[in-house]
């Protein structure tokens, strides 16, 4: 069994009348109770009553079209909009309106084309335009384009960094009016103390065992010109690496670690010597015939230990600074 809405789905659409959508302020619907209903609205209720008749004020004769098109067109102005929320009273109501207006929609009126007489055409006498003479055409030579010429950029050349020259710095001024200071009063101090030192070691060693040796056995008989008295030894070997690492020392053109051996190794040097003179002077007051064996056996080292300083001295010194 077919619904309301199956019948309404499969009818006709409406004219073009009843796609007219309504603007923001549509007309208002006439009052329901003017508009005269048919016998098919008896027995409507009073909601359903007063939507076929917005309908008939609204469509006058015409079709509404779909449920949708009805809503649309009605909802926005009726003074019920609650009733047309309702799909099945929107139903119901448009079964009622289409009975009323016996269930077809009413055909627009044709009208009939309206004949006109033909107008016979007028007769117009042909103009001839007037010949102009010919306007001779000049032809221009074609002038070739001039070449504008072509400028090269210089193509940059790679720029040798230039290594800053050294300043030469000025060299200290040498004051040639300065007193050179004179050297031989140190020979003149020295030769006392030569002769003092000297005869000192040569006397110890003659206590500690230093004694006459021939330098040449075999060849030279003893006592020749080739014996020596290996006491003078410990002079030659002790002072003058005294002297030799106090002059390293204090010359201030050295290396560094050969400055502070020479220092160490020359204090130590004048240090021994004067032990050396105090131990023979005692012994020679005291009336020893032979020293004690441990002073002998600490000059018996004196001149293997003068030996390895003044090779390590030397050493030293040939170091790069």
């Amino acid at each position: 069994m077919n619904t309301a809405i199956d019948i309404l789905d499969e009818t006709d659409p409406a004219p073009p009348l009843a796609d007219v959508a309504l603007g923001p302020n549509p007309a208002p619907i006439p009052d329901p109770v003017d508009v005269p209903l048919g016998p098919a609205a008896d027995g409507l209720r009073p909601a359903v009553r007063a939507m076929v008749a917005e309908l008939a004020a609204h469509y006058k004769g015409a079709d509404p079209g779909s449920i949708d098109k009805a809503i649309t067109a009605l909802k926005p102005a009726s003074a019920a909009p609650e009733s047309w929320g309702s799909r099945g009273m929107v139903a119901e109501a448009v079964k009622a309106y289409r009975a009323t207006i016996g269930g077809t929609p009413k055909a627009p009126a044709k009208t009939e084309p309206t004949r006109t007489a033909p107008t016979k055409p007028r007769r117009t006498a042909a103009v001839r335009p007037k010949s102009t003479p010919p306007v001779p055409v000049v032809v221009q030579p074609l002038i070739p384009p001039v070449s504008e010429p072509v400028v090269r950029e210089p193509v940059p050349q790679p720029v040798e960094a230039v290594q800053p020259q050294p300043v030469p710095q000025p060299e200290p001024a040498v004051r040639t009016d300065r007193k050179t200071v004179r050297s031989w009063p140190v020979m003149v101090i020295a030769l006392p103390a030569m002769v003092a030192i000297w005869g000192g070691w040569v006397g110890l060693g003659g206590l500690t065992g230093f004694g006459d040796i021939n330098l040449l056995p075999g060849i030279v008989g003893d006592g020749g010109w080739a014996t020596i008295d290996s006491a003078i030894t410990l002079p030659i070997g002790v002072e003058a690496y005294a002297a030799f690492a106090l002059r390293v020392w204090l010359s201030g053109q050295v290396p560094a670690r050969a400055k502070v051996f020479a220092r160490w190794s020359a204090i130590g040097s004048l240090v021994v010597g004067a032990l050396g003179q105090v131990a023979y002077h005692l012994l020679e007051a005291a009336g020893v015939i032979a020293a004690p064996w441990w002073i002998t056996t600490l000059v018996a080292c004196l001149p293997v230990a003068v030996l390895g300083m003044a090779a390590a001295l030397v050493h030293l010194m040939r170091e790069e600074g």
